[in-house]
């Protein structure tokens, strides 16, 4: 039985990832860094026995509020466990291979998993991400959740290489994504286009991840005007809000469109399903415009391949921004695993 829902897994794990203090620390489900804890994950395994992990943990001891240690496997087991952050208790409110979830590491857990793959175009908000050794969870908009010695040598959010880089995160390349058993997977609403039997997205499932093409003509999500050249390739949907959809090209991002300005990038049309990652094309109403120069003026013009490329595919002023500023990377200790 599932402990719980995918929506509720991810919001937990970027809670931690987002509003609490953390560290890796081999072996630890989420407990605070306080009063025997320390002594005890100075000791507990090898690799937090090395001069510089150990002196990592001491300088995280005792702080207030706490610092609550985890590795990459132990993150998943200690929010399936119970975490809860609870500094008054010895795990943070975890209780030991609860829920029905054994304590495996990484590398059996990904054998646990249902419908794995190697195929990042289609993997679902939740789901467990794997390479060797090491293990994490997708959040969606091609974002992950993993705790890991790398980078910041804490939870963190990075970029799932697999399905291009962001600005401002880290970007590890994972091997293989999977539903975890223990995690109940949200189905994806219907989106409706704005008018009725219009769209590529009439009656069919948008999910992130979907090959797309916009339409001919179609707009930026605010109304603003597109590359030429978009409409004549291929993109992925890497975000999905109703019928707000976020598109890349080649990891980049390159605007926020409608769903029902989007088609299917094999050409199936209505009744198609458009998801985060899909390649899609934008529709043809006519010549892309610049934005408005500092003059206020506006100037209808073709726009030259070379010169758009140069502003990232899209008017300055619809460009999707990252939420999030990169955070100090720390230096990753010897011998640390990804």
């Amino acid at each position: 039985m599932a402990v719980m829902k995918a929506s509720e897994f991810v919001a937990k794990l970027k809670d931690v990832a987002q509003n609490y203090k953390t560290l890796y620390v081999m072996g630890c489900f989420g407990a605070p860094l306080t009063g025997g804890n320390v002594s005890r994950y100075c000791n507990n395994h090898a690799y937090n026995k090395q001069a510089a992990r150990t002196k990592m943990i001491k300088a995280a001891a005792n702080q207030n509020p706490p610092v609550f240690g985890f590795d990459c496997v132990c993150l998943i087991k200690g929010i399936l466990w119970g975490w809860r952050g609870d500094a008054s208790k010895t795990y943070g409110g975890a209780s030991y291979a609860v829920n029905g979830v054994p304590d495996i590491g990484a590398d059996t857990m990904i054998t646990k998993c249902k419908g794995v793959s190697t195929n990042f175009s289609n993997v679902e908000v939740g789901e467990a991400l794997w390479c060797s050794g090491h293990i994490g969870v997708y959040i969606g908009g091609g974002l992950a959740v993993e705790c890991s010695p790398a980078f910041e040598n804490d939870v963190q959010i990075t970029a799932v290489k697999n399905m291009g880089t962001k600005s401002g995160y880290n970007a590890r390349t994972w091997t293989k994504h999977g539903k975890l058993p223990y995690i109940e997977y949200d189905n994806a609403a219907p989106v409706q286009p704005d008018k009725p039997g219009t769209g590529a997205g009439a009656g069919g499932a948008i999910k992130a991840g979907s090959v797309v093409r916009v339409k001919q003509g179609a707009k930026t999500y605010t109304g603003g005007g597109l590359a030429s050249f978009v409409y004549e390739r291929d993109h992925v949907v890497s975000e999905l809000n109703g019928d707000r959809a976020v598109i890349t090209y080649g990891g980049v991002t390159v605007a926020a469109v409608r769903v029902s300005d989007l088609v299917l990038a094999d050409g199936s049309g209505a009744g198609g399903t458009i998801k985060a990652g899909s390649v899609v094309r934008v529709k043809h109403f006519g010549t892309a415009r610049w934005p408005n120069s500092s003059h206020g003026s506006q100037r209808s013009k073709n726009v030259h391949a070379a010169q758009t490329a140069m502003m990232a595919m899209l008017c300055p002023t619809e460009m999707v921004m990252p939420r999030r500023l990169l955070r100090h990377t720390s230096a990753r200790a010897p011998g640390a695993a990804a």
